[in-house]
């Protein structure tokens, strides 16, 4: 393992060097008239096609010109919605400030340093991105703070000198003890003007994939230097805004002062051009926080949050808001929080109950000066009679169009009461309690008015399956608050016909079939299928398994004939090597992780894609068609390149704001979760051949030691609270494949837990589709849970081990020879494999 290690840290330094020399030697070729992504032709050399895109690399500096059609297309389209992802926390009506002052003052890491996403899989190489202060610049501004800003460039490459130089000496050479790691912000002391017209302050975070955050001055905390600027230039400027560039919250406290502070978030593409059209007025924010921004204090504590063997989920199904609203707690920005530039008031119309359903007719109206948009959401109150219950759940959200000063929607809200019901552990069954349930209408989970009350004469059981997850060795928190008592008067109520509730009895023996055609094939083949197209070496371990798509993360073995169905990363949008190069044996990435040199005098060639908004800032437009618009141009480059599975997106919960990966997920709610998941998915999906991987399945929610930690957590936090966004994707979307976590569920690998993949996710969610692990390596260190095998992901139903070796290879057919595997089981999860890839080849 150490040699292997110092290999990893070799390799990286390689390509450093490389990817400098690289630039200089690059061939710009003709783009092709039917553009493909360097797929295997059907050809005897199985030599790739040429790609789809081909112009040379010319950063920021890039025009139009030098794009093609559809980076345009997709560019344009989703800037006409990115405003719509960003939350404005403050104003006082200092903005918009128009387009007559051209003079800037911009201070703020996150001017030359902005942010388009997070780090580690889910980052995305588009063909260029612009700086906030480029994106000002480009706009006809003049920066009044170059000075500022050179000497903030020369402190921070120190700094991050020093920090990574102190990384590789005490991670000595373990590349996975790198990945990830982030340097927080460091302090210093550059002179700046404290008085002028117009400033902006960009204050920029970033995490990623293998490390968390940290409480610490720099990443969840402001640093001395970030906080006295920010005071100083708010009380001395005539206007002044914070802008937050940031996957996740930080702690905003003791900036009372501040009168003007924007969630920009991290946008991808045009995230700094975003800023620069809501600050002059061009576009306006109405984004909603989809999770609590608070004090770090104010955060229920999480005992062991990055414990290396053990995370206990000991606040139960009471995570964000439900805690916070439940407890009654003091926040500062509350879930589904978000101001505009304007002002809107919401009237109850008309509130019924059929069946099951109900249904409210709300009218919004601009009441402000500004256009704007406004999102409403539904919440529901549930009468706790045997079971405790957080004080309200989202179960519906909409969002207006655009309104007009004066100007009026009304929009209509819906939901089913049993979609909804509580999951009682005693019994195993998912029931709605006797009782009343109060339906609330509201722009935050703060700001909510009664409806429509529900009552449920008696108890009603409306699935009933078996307990599957095991149990931990500790009792959920039950809050001792008491719920406010609130004045229902007026509020109509409704009675529940249990007739219209039709119990259902999940029936665990659901028969798979196996194809004929895997039948006559080998062991040996048939092994494969479940194995993925490893490589010997490293860009297997890191993401890059493809030698179909140069930087595509795998593939499924080449068998029968069969054509690999290509994998690619996301979630915030397709990820492909930038640049690479074509051999006999394929497509080869050039500058990455674990990605060799070329060959001397090779033609070097170019692919850009999209990237889109992280998952966090969708989620925070509140609007579906949004999401699914980024879906459909995931979907659009997925045929372009010929990838068949996005392995996104990415729904796991804030359940905590250290995790790194926070960004890349889109909420602390399963019903935001779940939904934005499912829009993304009918997007991708609406394509010929180009399906989703939804992950991360489940429990997934720290970096730390992720190949290891244990999720212990009750069934019911499971499958209310982390199981139940898969099970609305699931219903509502129909993924074609989804991918297990790293992690364990009360001490049992997910990828190995036949309770887990087959009898909730295919009998009781009803899906069909692929399972798949995520990118398991071999990893030594004293854990007290062992890693997973190929052999008991078979036996648990799932389908592919990913990226694979020839060691997991060869433990599926010890496996099979010495009886641990029955053909059986290795043929059914063979053929769901099979008939994908056949079903990709009509």
């Amino acid at each position: 393992m150490k040699f292997y290690n110092i290999i990893v840290l070799a390799l990286v330094l390689i390509n450093l060097v490389f990817a400098n020399l690289i630039k200089k030697k690059c061939i710009v070729r003709n783009k092709p008239s039917n553009p493909s992504n360097g797929s295997i032709e059907d050809t005897d050399n199985n030599k790739p096609t040429d790609p789809a895109n081909e112009a040379p690399n010319n950063g920021a500096n890039d025009t139009t010109s030098d794009m093609n059609p559809y980076e345009i297309e997709h560019i344009n389209t989703l800037d006409k919605y990115f405003a719509e992802c960003t939350v404005l926390l403050r104003r006082n009506g200092d903005f918009p400030i128009g387009k007559k002052n051209k003079k800037i003052y911009l201070y703020g890491n996150g001017v030359r340093k902005t942010i388009k996403g997070g780090t580690g899989s889910g980052d995305v190489n588009s063909r260029s991105f612009d700086t906030i202060e480029q994106a000002f610049t480009k706009a006809g501004y003049e920066i009044l703070t170059k000075d500022y800003l050179d000497e903030y460039d020369k402190i921070y490459e120190k700094a991050q000198t020093e920090f990574n130089d102190n990384l590789r000496k005490n991670s000595s050479g373990n590349f996975f003890a790198m990945m990830g790691a982030i340097m927080p912000e460091p302090d210093y002391d550059i002179p700046y003007e404290k008085e002028g017209d117009v400033a902006v302050f960009v204050l920029s975070r970033v995490s990623g994939e293998g490390s968390d955050r940290k409480p610490i001055k720099g990443d969840v905390y402001l640093t001395d230097t970030e906080r006295k600027m920010v005071l100083d230039l708010a009380k001395g400027f005539k206007k002044f805004m914070l802008v937050l560039n940031t996957g996740g919250p930080v702690d905003l406290s003791g900036l009372e002062d501040v009168k003007n502070i924007l969630v920009l978030s991290q946008l991808g593409v045009n995230t700094s051009k975003t800023l620069v059209d809501i600050i002059t007025g061009d576009k306006y924010p109405s984004g909603k926080l989809a999770t609590t921004w608070t004090k770090y204090e104010d955060y229920p504590t999480n005992e062991n949050f990055g414990d290396n063997d053990d995370t206990d989920y000991k606040e139960g199904v009471y995570v964000g808001y439900r805690y916070f609203d439940s407890v009654n707690a003091d926040v500062m920005y509350p879930f589904g929080f978000g101001l505009g530039y304007t002002d809107f008031e919401f009237d109850v119309k008309s509130a019924k109950l059929v069946g099951e359903k109900f249904e409210v007719s709300v009218s919004v109206k601009n009441i402000g000066k500004f256009k704007g948009k406004e999102v409403l959401e539904l919440y529901l109150s549930k009468p706790g009679t045997t079971i405790d219950e957080p004080y309200q759940i989202l179960v519906n959200f909409a969002k207006t169009k655009e309104l007009k000063p004066n100007k009026k929607q009304t929009l209509k809200l819906s939901f089913k009461l049993s979609d909804f019901a509580s999951y009682d552990e005693k019994t195993a069954t998912y029931i709605l309690d006797k009782g009343k349930y109060v339906v609330r209408v509201g722009n935050s989970s703060r700001n909510t008015k009664p409806c429509g009350i529900i009552k449920v004469a008696s108890k009603v059981n409306v699935r009933k399956v078996a307990n599957k997850l095991g149990k931990p060795e500790f009792k959920d928190f039950v809050p001792e608050t008491k719920r406010k008592q609130e004045k229902l008067n007026g509020v109509k109520e409704f009675t529940l016909k249990t007739s219209s509730i039709k119990q259902e009895t999940i029936d665990y023996d659901k028969k798979y079939e196996i194809s004929e055609e895997v039948k006559a094939l080998s062991n040996e083949e048939k092994a494969k299928l479940v194995i993925g197209a490893y490589k010997d070496g490293n860009e297997s371990v890191i993401g890059n398994a493809s030698i179909t798509a140069a930087g595509a993360a795998g593939e499924t073995a080449r068998v029968a004939d069969l054509k690999p169905v290509v994998m690619a990363d996301g979630p915030a949008g397709l990820r492909l090597s930038k640049d690479y190069y074509i051999d006999e044996s394929g497509a080869h990435g050039i500058g990455g992780f674990g990605q060799t040199k070329p060959p001397k005098d090779v033609e070097i060639l170019h692919q850009y894609t999209t990237a889109i908004p992280i998952g966090t800032a969708i989620a925070q437009s509140w609007n579906r068609q949004f999401a699914e618009l980024c879906g459909d141009i995931v979907g659009s480059e997925m045929e372009i390149f010929k990838i068949q599975l996005w392995l996104a997106p990415a729904l796991n919960i804030h359940r905590s704001i250290l995790c790194g990966r926070n960004f890349e997920y889109y909420s602390e709610d399963p019903f935001i979760s779940g939904a934005f998941a499912s829009s993304i998915t009918q997007g991708v999906q609406k394509h010929n051949n180009t399906y989703v991987t939804i992950k991360h399945f489940a429990a997934n929610n720290q970096e730390t030691n992720r190949y290891f930690s244990s999720s212990n957590a009750s069934e019911r936090a499971l499958r209310e609270i982390y199981l139940k966004g898969f099970e609305i994707a699931v219903k509502e979307a129909n993924p074609k494949a989804i991918m297990t976590s790293y992690n364990l569920i009360n001490g049992v690998h997910t990828s190995e837990s036949k309770e887990l993949t087959s009898d909730i996710l295919r009998n009781e969610f009803g899906f069909d589709g692929i399972v798949m692990t995520d990118w398991v390596i071999k990893m030594g260190g004293n854990n007290k849970y062992s890693g997973p095998i190929a052999t008991n992901v078979v036996k648990a139903t799932g389908d592919i081990y990913m990226p694979g070796s020839k060691s997991d290879y060869e433990n599926i057919l010890e496996s099979l020879d010495n009886g641990d595997l029955s053909i059986e089981e290795l043929e059914i999860s063979a053929s769901r494999i099979y008939n994908l890839a056949k079903e990709l080849e009509i």
